[in-house]
């Protein structure tokens, strides 16, 4: 009889370039691309220098590139972590339902694992798309397996369960392990998976996401020489499904005719740098901003009574006060009046200054919160409803039950390009922007997928012009 995990394994090893459609190509070098902007962009982060300054204590004869204007090399599994921390250092990254962040813990580990080929061996851009999808399909079967992991996590944080066993599959299929050993890279990775949401809102959260890219890559590296763990990880409630208390797994459909749950559950792209929660609620707040500045012309603050928020309850994105910037990401409150004193929330209204503000600070006083009981914490069925009641009884509502970005709506290509563009040219100049935009669009096509690699890092001799532009 088949067990699951050996499913698992001949699914890793058996899917083909033949087995990618059309939607998920689309999909998948859409996630592909604004996962390096989001990561580009984390390399300017406090979190992103520490690791690296930690990283460089591994030294290596073999390294891989960390991305940025660094030009730091280092060993492979720790390019892997230095460059998955910057994608979720500012939890900009993307997000799957059941909720995950399923880019983040993979890309940084193909890509670190695609510099160690021999250069007359490195995979070519299909090569890549094939084992990035099978770490994003993995995910997705997995959290499949639990009703709970659709929900808002309570305990784990799922990318550092299901991303690690995420990058054990697509390092394994890069480096085409059979069945049998990608099997045993599953079994592997099992072991070094999972993470608290306690340490959700600080910066370590981002810590997981580089854990995940790292240890996954390390499982595939351990089962290359041999190691073995049990052969029926996937099956067992005592294996995986310690993870999950409603566990129930069961056998992936035969290749011949497989389809991938990318194909049918889309990803959400976020406008703005903060927990996905909270880009439901900035479009309410911005919602009730404008009928506000419809009635009276301004923002009338100081007649403001009351803002209530009617939101799922939630306890570690329930933060009336946050004190820095990791808080503020995942705070309904601070999100619910930034957009509403500014209209939207961006890259910038993280900063300590926007955070402290006094105008803010008043509203956020008079900010409470309601959990209604039908609007349960999960992604693809919760809304967030803003109400302000001024001080003549007079009230505003809005609700948002689709924020712009979620699967159901979307980013337009045009405002995805906006968002790489914004992203990756804080750090890169722009002719890199552009070239990195055209490799991905034909990334099936490229021959050596190094090339893609090459485009992440400055060169000295762009960073003296960009230093001149600068002038």
């Amino acid at each position: 009889k088949m067990t699951v995990t050996d499913s698992f394994g001949l699914a890793i090893y058996g899917l083909k370039e033949g087995h990618l459609s059309d939607t998920l190509l689309h999909r998948s070098k859409r996630m592909i691309l604004d996962t390096l902007g989001v990561g580009l962009l984390g390399t300017t982060s406090s979190v992103f220098s520490k690791v690296v300054q930690y990283s460089k204590l591994y030294n290596a004869h073999n390294t891989s590139s960390v991305w940025g204007n660094t030009a730091h090399t280092l060993s492979p599994q720790y390019a892997a972590f230095a460059n998955g921390v910057a994608i979720h250092s500012m939890d900009f990254d993307d997000t799957w339902h059941p909720a995950t962040h399923p880019s983040g813990a993979v890309l940084p580990a193909l890509l670190a694992l695609v510099e160690t080929f021999p250069k007359k061996s490195r995979p070519s851009g299909l090569d890549l798309l094939l084992a990035f999808n099978v770490g994003i399909e993995v995910q997705g079967r997995l959290m499949r397996f639990s009703k709970e992991a659709s929900n808002i996590p309570k305990r784990f944080h799922p990318p550092a369960v299901v991303g690690t066993m995420g990058s054990a599959a697509a390092t394994a299929k890069l480096l085409g392990l059979d069945s049998t050993r990608s099997r045993e890279a599953l079994a592997i990775a099992a072991s070094y998976a999972g993470a608290p949401m306690a340490n959700a809102a600080t910066s370590t959260k981002p810590l997981h996401i580089g854990n995940a890219a790292r240890q996954g890559m390390e499982a595939s590296f351990l089962a290359v020489l041999g190691l073995e763990g049990n052969q029926q990880i996937l099956d067992l409630d005592y294996g995986f499904g310690a993870y999950y208390s409603d566990y129930s797994p069961s056998v992936l459909p035969h290749l011949s005719n497989y389809k991938w749950v990318l194909e049918d559950q889309n990803v959400a792209v976020k406008r703005f740098p903060a927990h996905l929660g909270m880009h439901f609620m900035a479009d309410a707040a911005a919602g009730v901003r404008a009928k506000v500045l419809a009635k009276y012309d301004y923002l009338p603050i100081d007649k403001i009574n009351k803002v209530t928020l009617r939101v799922p309850n939630s306890r570690y994105i329930n933060r009336q006060f946050p004190a820095s910037e990791h808080e503020a990401r995942h705070s309904f409150q601070f999100n619910a009046c930034t957009a509403f004193l500014d209209g939207s929330v961006s890259v910038s209204s993280f900063s300590q200054s926007k955070i402290h503000r006094t105008d803010l600070l008043d509203l956020l006083q008079k900010t409470h919160i309601e959990n209604p009981p039908e609007n349960q914490a999960n992604f693809d069925t919760m809304y967030c409803e803003i109400e302000l009641e001024m001080l003549d009884k007079e009230t505003f509502i809005e609700r948002c039950n689709t924020f712009y970005g979620h699967w159901r709506r979307p980013l337009s290509r045009e405002d995805l390009l906006k968002k790489f563009k914004s992203n990756a040219s804080a750090i890169l100049p722009m002719e890199a922007v552009e070239a990195i935009i055209e490799t991905v669009d034909n990334l099936e096509k490229v021959n050596d997928c190094s090339e893609l690699i090459s485009l992440l890092q400055v060169k000295e001799s762009q960073k003296q012009s960009m230093n001149m532009t600068s002038w």
